[in-house]
């Protein structure tokens, strides 16, 4: 008994042509790039007919993605990490709240501790105040205002360096305006409005970068930065993360797109720069404005319930 030869994908069982993928549907249609058989679920359509699903991935992947002038996707997306930043602030507000403000005191940025937790220089942008539920509601709608937009023309790496960069710069600046004479110094600050404002800085460049009316920015940093003023916010912070949020905007809008080597080392050096002004007012502050080591559980453990924290 001898068994009839198989039939090769796209050829015809007697005299119809079959679709390579589904040899079960007879398809008289060709695809215009490989000429196969193709069928009405694997046909895609072409400039001059169509063309199969093959042909489409084959041809998609030798196609470089379209960019924006500051290196994010064209046409963006979703913007998962506006998204995921404002969902680990929710988070945090709820542990600081169920652990009676015991997560507050241990991650929001206290200068006599800078140095020995340097974490706190970037776990305060994610604390919020739990006695007062508009700090984080203005803090996370300013955020979802602004992030998106710049998320989809810097792309998500970029933004999320922008983010995490400009909430240190915040805590920088306080570090560094903050006299350690004053009662400030022994308050623990925390609050995502420093890293906000470097958003607000980073919304400017990059809209003069593209020619765009700026008037608007301007005029909500000037609003908030008044406020900023008021007691029981820490204007410090504002300042530093609107300055970092324009530096770091400048080196991603003016470095050569083509060149992402060379706009990563920009950002790595806007880092090296805030760690050297860090170095530069630990070596200026009076003996004793820092905890040692040995010390750092004081404040954890002991004025837990006195600490007024400003809202950052």
């Amino acid at each position: 008994m001898t068994t009839p030869p198989q039939q090769d994908a796209g050829q015809t069982v007697g005299q119809a042509p079959v679709c390579p993928r589904h040899p079960d549907r007879v398809a008289y249609v060709r695809c215009q790039r490989c000429e196969r058989p193709v069928c009405p679920e694997c046909q895609r359509p072409a400039a001059v007919g169509v063309q199969c699903v093959d042909c489409v991935r084959a041809q998609s992947r030798g196609v470089r993605a379209a960019r924006t002038v500051f290196g994010g996707a064209a046409g963006g997306g979703r913007p998962v990490v506006t998204q995921a930043i404002i969902a680990v602030c929710v988070v945090m507000f709820a542990l600081q709240y169920l652990s009676h403000d015991q997560v507050t005191v241990d991650l929001s940025f206290y200068p006599p501790q800078a140095v020995n937790q340097p974490y706190r220089f970037l776990t305060a942008a994610f604390l919020h105040s739990t006695s007062f539920i508009l700090h984080i509601a203005f803090n996370l709608y300013a955020l979802w205002m602004v992030g998106p937009y710049l998320e989809r023309l810097l792309g998500r790496a970029q933004y999320a360096a922008l983010y995490l960069l400009a909430a240190v710069g915040g805590s920088v600046g306080y570090f560094v305006l903050v006299s350690p004479t004053s009662e400030n110094w022994e308050t623990g600050a925390l609050g995502a409005s420093g890293a906000v404002f470097g958003l607000f800085g980073a919304w400017f460049v990059v809209n003069r970068r593209l020619g765009r009316d700026v008037t608007g920015i301007v005029a909500l940093v000037l609003i908030n930065g008044a406020l900023g003023f008021l007691p029981g916010i820490a204007w410090q912070a504002h300042l530093g993360g609107l300055v970092t949020g324009l530096v770091i905007a400048a080196v991603f809008a003016y470095l050569p797109r083509n060149r992402p080597a060379l706009r990563w080392t920009g950002l790595a050096a806007v880092a090296v720069v805030l760690l050297v002004v860090v170095v530069v007012r630990v070596q200026t502050l009076p003996e004793g404005a820092l905890v040692p080591a040995s010390l750092s559980t004081v404040w954890i453990g002991g004025v837990d319930n006195t600490v007024v924290i400003p809202q950052l």
